[in-house]
């Protein structure tokens, strides 16, 4: 995923937070809004409880790969923050990318 397609500031994130729509999953919170510039932003957040340090950019890396499989950026319609929920770790990484792909979707359908 290209750093043009990331939210980055603490603020941004906030924003899709606290004024977007949500959808949730087993593995995944999906807080997205419609885009405001050309090409659809996604930030990737988690909790300190799962695992450590080296877990954690482990987690963020695969879903920032599964991102850029699942989404073109210059046609979808949002941006989004995705936060991990515990139970990712439980799930093997086809299993994660089929509910994160079936989360996106759900979200640009309603």
């Amino acid at each position: 995923m290209k750093k043009k397609n990331r939210v980055r500031k603490a603020e941004e994130f906030q924003k899709i937070i606290h004024t977007g729509k949500k959808k949730v999953s087993p593995a995944y919170i999906f807080y997205y809004l419609p885009k405001k510039e050309e090409e659809a932003r996604i930030g990737i957040s988690l909790p300190k409880k799962i695992g450590h340090a080296v877990d954690r950019n482990l987690y963020k890396r695969q879903v920032r790969m599964m991102c850029q499989d699942l989404i073109d950026f210059q046609n979808y319609p949002l941006d989004g923050v995705i936060i991990l929920r515990f139970s990712y770790r439980d799930h093997s990484y086809a299993a994660n990318k089929n509910i994160l792909e079936k989360l996106l979707t759900d979200a640009t359908i309603k």
